[in-house]
């Protein structure tokens, strides 16, 4: 059993609590993904009307982001997120209860979704704040490779699930299991117990909040890796990300046999995303920021495959690949984060990414949109995708990033490796 639980989660109790809470959680929002624009076609909107829902998600971490940074490094992290987990819930809870009785409209799922991703927006600056809190130095590796297994996890079974619930009980079941999955994190996050040394550590010095919003500008500007990987994050969000998910299901049609053929390229995706949490597990590369910036490169390839004129199953078997290093890409980077940005700052800093990623989302749906009427989806599609995989190749240029060593903990990590277990 010992060579099959991972260390982190045996060893660090409030992590694991952590963990339990946040695969439930993950999965119910998989499932929510999947069954959305069916909502919204259930209650007579049409195709704009299912990116409106959707993108409505989306805007508040324009707005709320840094804000949310700031307020994660001020306050405990742990009431922060137990906060945002009961307003998703209350969320998901109405807006499922509006289907099953015929109430909702497409204006109500959009104000909904505005609420849903501001609870959202405070959220994701916390957890990436306290994670550190949960785990050793030398865990926070591999207790980020398992938060990147809870979505590689989901995006797996959240499908699966949500099909079978939609057949069951349709779009307004369906959020209601999502808004279950998130009574179930509150709960764990009430439960969790961080270890004495964090409950101690020193609070930041309080200043005017404003104070601090600069003082997190200030925190990214110093750090030239940073800077770097916020323009990658940017860049892989608006140029990449909409090849696949905007561009790649107009031409699975015509290229992949329809639905069919971009259902075994996206699990094709999901099984390689899930490898490389599992290597993570495993592999401590002796500079972490270099392997996540090369691994952005291959995870930036995606708009080519997908456009590349090659067959479903070539390009499913590219997929596996390209999910791998998708997955070291976000968890390398994560942890770089955590490793050297002080826990004071941590949130602040966090901010900017979710900002820059989370927030570009919708900018980024629209310019495919707009090339793609432009040139066509096959054309939109490569120009979208070279130009990404340009910035990656411009992110592995950049000295600090080449350069960044791991922090303390996980070179002593690597230095006394985890002990075999007993023989019986």
């Amino acid at each position: 059993m010992r060579s099959v639980v991972p260390a982190v989660l045996r060893e660090e109790p409030a992590f694991r609590l952590l963990f339990t809470g946040q695969l439930l959680s993950v999965l119910g929002d998989r499932v929510t993904m999947l069954v959305l624009p069916f909502a919204v076609l259930s209650v007579g909107g049409g195709p704009a009307g299912v990116v409106l829902v959707s993108v409505a998600q989306f805007v508040p971490f324009v707005v709320l982001a840094l804000p949310a940074g700031v307020l994660a490094d001020r306050l405990d992290r742990r009431r922060i997120m137990v906060a945002s987990d009961a307003v998703r819930f209350v969320v998901q809870l109405v807006a499922g209860a509006l289907l099953l009785t015929g109430h909702a409209g497409v204006p109500v799922l959009v104000v909904l979704a505005v609420v849903f991703g501001a609870a959202d927006a405070f959220f994701q600056p916390a957890i990436t704040g306290l994670v550190p809190a949960t785990v050793s130095p030398a865990g926070l590796q591999p207790a980020n490779a398992l938060r990147g297994l809870t979505f590689s996890i989901g995006s797996i079974a959240g499908p699966a699930i949500g099909g079978v619930l939609i057949a069951l009980v349709g779009p307004g079941g369906s959020f209601l299991f999502d808004a279950l999955t998130f009574a179930v994190s509150a709960v764990t996050l009430l439960l969790l117990r961080l270890p004495r040394a964090a409950q101690d550590a020193p609070a930041a010095e309080r200043q005017h909040f404003f104070a601090d919003l600069a003082a997190g500008a200030a925190s990214v500007r110093s750090r030239p890796w940073v800077v770097a990987f916020l323009a990658a994050g940017s860049a892989y969000t608006v140029l990449v990300l909409p090849a696949i998910f905007v561009l790649g299901p107009v031409l699975s049609g015509e290229r992949f046999g329809g639905a069919t053929g971009w259902a075994v390229i996206t699990a094709a995706f999901g099984v390689g995303s899930l490898a490389g949490d599992l290597l993570l597990l495993r592999w401590r590369p002796r500079f972490a920021l270099r392997a996540s910036a090369l691994a952005l490169i291959g995870a930036s390839c995606q708009g080519l495959i997908i456009g590349s004129g090659l067959g479903t199953l070539p390009v499913a078997a590219l997929e596996v690949l390209a999910g791998v290093c998708v997955t070291v890409y976000f968890s390398l980077w994560e942890t770089s984060l955590q490793e050297h940005v002080p826990d004071a700052e941590l949130s602040r800093v966090a901010s900017y990414d979710y900002l820059t990623s989370t927030g570009a989302i919708p900018l980024g749906s629209v310019a495919a949109g707009a090339l793609s009427a432009l040139a066509g989806p096959g054309a939109a599609i490569l120009v979208l995708g070279a130009a990404g995989l340009l910035v990656a190749f411009a992110v592995v240029a950049v000295p600090a990033v080449r350069r960044l060593p791991r922090g303390s903990g996980a070179v002593e990590a690597a230095i006394r490796p985890e002990p075999p277990a007993p023989a019986v």
